[in-house]
């Protein structure tokens, strides 16, 4: 046990080895493997003091140093992290899911701590709230940029953002759609490569997230609510009829659509929605109904229309989903893929967000993510940048892993194939069916323990 847990280690530092060129400092270079090694191995709590009890370090002075007291620029590091990334999965087939994982908290000091929309609760609640970026391919997430969304309790208190250390650049209230746009631009700075951007409601409903991803020459399929208004894919701007008396002078009125935009609830409801299976999960095919018409999105500039104020006329056209599923539930997306992609292709890439959710909750449950116990800006995010570049480590040996698999089953001599074909076989089948985020940690914490 004791080599296993050796020869992980030893692996670790030669994967770091990347990361701890981007570090500088030779003690943060020593620092960053041990804190890794803190978060991978055994242990319910992942906040510093336990883990330098583990580690026996004696004092937590050096890793508190490391995470929370230091000063040391994250960018680069992080920039490397994204690198990794796209090693890993990257590629024209892999997609970007935006979403926000939420971290219950006590208290008000804690930086960006503040009474707001839980997601882990489904309700309000007193938490931070990181808005995410996962690459994934083939149901294999890897965690790329995570950064802290502050609500106005915050950015309206400057002296708050100072004691806590935010940088000034981060200091104005932004959204998190703005917050996740500003990542999508650093992520492509550093070249990581993706086919399409994922986002939940919370992201698709804001015309401006939408509207800057096609800006950006970007492929996306978003939730919207159901109230969502739209227009035909073929609606017509025309001159509006002049009403009778005496000529407007001035500009001539500008152009309106022909016909009313309607929510995208009612413009479904007459659609034609089939049963289709999208992938094969642990339990067999996952089904739903799904519809799907061409549409052009009601968000471009307002304007007033006929007798309706507060209206906004056509923008880009763009395909309206549907999703009917077992347990009543309906679903509403929206996304700009090619008028030639068919249904099955629509859900496929619809239903891929699925797997940040994992993502999240394997970063708290078995990296700490939430155990945090700092109240800093530069601490927080340095803690979450190493429960990442962690979580990446643990997809590399899986994907490593694979591999080996694979090609021993290939290079099977064909004289033993009846024996061995039926049990390598068995040992992929088990491999493959079960989701490729599940990590291999646990076997590493009883090795560790």
């Amino acid at each position: 046990m004791a080599g296993t847990m050796l020869d992980w280690r030893k692996e670790l530092e030669r994967w770091l080895k990347p990361f701890l060129e981007r570090l500088g400092h030779k003690t943060r270079r020593r620092m960053c493997p041990v804190y890794i090694s803190g978060l991978i191995g055994p242990g319910d709590r992942k906040s510093i003091q336990p883990m330098a009890e583990r580690l026996a370090l004696g004092a937590y002075d050096q890793l508190h140093h490391f995470v929370s007291a230091g000063v040391w620029d994250v960018a680069p590091v992080e920039t490397e992290l994204l690198v990794q990334a796209d090693k890993l999965v990257g590629g024209r087939d892999a997609v970007l899911v935006i979403d926000d994982t939420a971290m219950l908290k006590k208290g008000t000091h804690s930086v960006g701590v503040a009474p707001q929309y839980c997601s882990a609760l489904g309700k309000i609640a007193n938490c931070q709230t990181l808005v995410s970026l996962t690459l994934a391919r083939g149901e294999v997430p890897v965690m790329a940029a995570m950064r802290l969304f502050l609500p106005e309790s915050w950015t309206n208190a400057r002296a708050r953002l100072k004691r806590a250390g935010v940088p000034v650049e981060y200091r104005t209230a932004r959204t998190k759609p703005e917050v996740a746009l500003a990542e999508i631009d650093r992520v492509i700075a550093a070249g990581m490569r993706f086919g399409c951007v994922l986002a939940d409601a919370g992201y698709g409903s804001s015309a401006r997230f939408r509207q800057g991803l096609t800006a950006r020459k970007l492929s996306w399929a978003v939730g919207i609510p159901c109230h969502l208004k739209v227009y035909p894919a073929d609606v017509l701007m025309i001159r509006p009829v002049t009403p009778r008396g005496r000529p407007r002078r001035g500009r001539p009125r500008e152009r309106i659509p022909n016909t009313l935009s309607v929510a995208a609830e009612d413009v479904l409801a007459t659609a034609k929605w089939q049963n289709v299976s999208w992938r094969t999960g642990t339990k067999g095919k996952l089904r739903a109904r799904f519809a799907a018409v061409r549409v052009r999105v009601a968000d471009g500039s307002p304007q007033r229309i006929k007798d309706k104020t507060h209206q906004h006329v056509p923008g880009e056209q763009a395909w309206l989903i549907g999703e009917h599923r077992a347990s009543g539930e309906k679903k509403y997306y929206l996304a700009n893929l090619p008028a030639k992609t068919d249904l099955r292709a629509l859900a496929a890439t619809i239903k891929a967000r699925w797997i940040c959710e994992q993502a999240h909750q394997q970063l708290k449950e078995e990296l700490g993510l939430d155990h945090f116990e700092g109240r800093s800006w530069p601490g927080l995010h340095r803690h979450a940048l190493m429960t990442m570049i962690a979580y990446a480590f643990l997809q590399y040996r899986r994907l490593a892993t694979t591999r080996r698999k694979k090609k021993n089953q290939r290079s099977t001599p064909s004289a033993n194939s009846a024996r061995r074909t039926s049990r390598h076989s068995r040992a992929l089948s088990s491999t493959t069916s079960t989701a490729m985020s599940i990590l291999p940690k646990m076997d590493m914490q009883r090795a560790a323990a």
